[in-house]
């Protein structure tokens, strides 16, 4: 069964770090991403630029024209940072590949199950 990861980073994490000290959890991350690769359980893995450079877009309003807003957005606490699409037999494995994501030491990783919309 497919399962997202997905890194919930604090909003202004990145820069408050570094440059250098990113790069070293950077390097971390991908050989954790290249352990499950190993282990046949990736499907896929990315990180997200800032979200200063994102663009949100939306059709919710009443009159349902576009509505186009470019970040950073003032409301948001957190950033997804990242993703990592598994494929795992269970809940509880995916679970705990999400436990032993590096990324846990700084931000939170949020398990999700691939399922329709309207569940």
């Amino acid at each position: 069964m497919p399962y997202m990861l997905l890194i919930l980073e604090p909003v202004g994490q990145r820069e408050a770090r570094g440059e250098a000290e990113g790069r070293v959890l950077y390097e971390r991350m991908q050989r954790y991403a290249a352990d499950l690769q190993a282990r046949g359980l990736l499907l896929g893995a990315e990180s997200l630029a800032s979200q200063h450079t994102a663009t949100r877009v939306s059709r919710a309003s009443a009159s349902g024209a576009a509505q186009v807003l470019d970040g950073p957005f003032a409301e948001a606490k957190e950033m997804v940072g990242g993703y990592f699409l598994l494929e795992c037999p269970t809940r509880e494995q995916a679970v705990e590949i999400a436990r032993a994501c590096p990324a846990a030491e700084w931000a939170t990783v949020e398990v999700r199950e691939f399922g329709p919309c309207f569940l």
